[in-house]
């Protein structure tokens, strides 16, 4: 699928073309990532780079990458513990 985006130069911020749709398809990953609409492998690739990188990206944003309540991160504790 492909989207058209009009976009003013003022907000290029010194930016090509191809860097501004990198850019835009990252913390559009990121948000659909966040928002638990992608996983993350789908989300990293939405975003054209590595997993690695993916995460490390949520990290400096803030994202958390795993997303565990502690009652199910104390039950896959419990599992592997028998």
């Amino acid at each position: 699928m492909q989207l058209t985006l009009d976009i003013p130069e003022q907000f290029a911020l010194e930016q090509s073309l191809p860097e501004i749709g990198d850019t835009l398809k990252l913390y559009a990953a990121i948000a659909l990532f966040q928002a638990g609409k992608l996983s993350a492998g789908a989300a990293t690739e939405l975003s054209g780079i590595s997993r690695y990188d993916f995460m490390a990206t949520c990290k400096k944003q803030g994202v958390p990458t795993v997303n565990y309540s502690p009652e199910d991160l104390n039950a896959e504790l419990v599992g592997l513990l028998h």
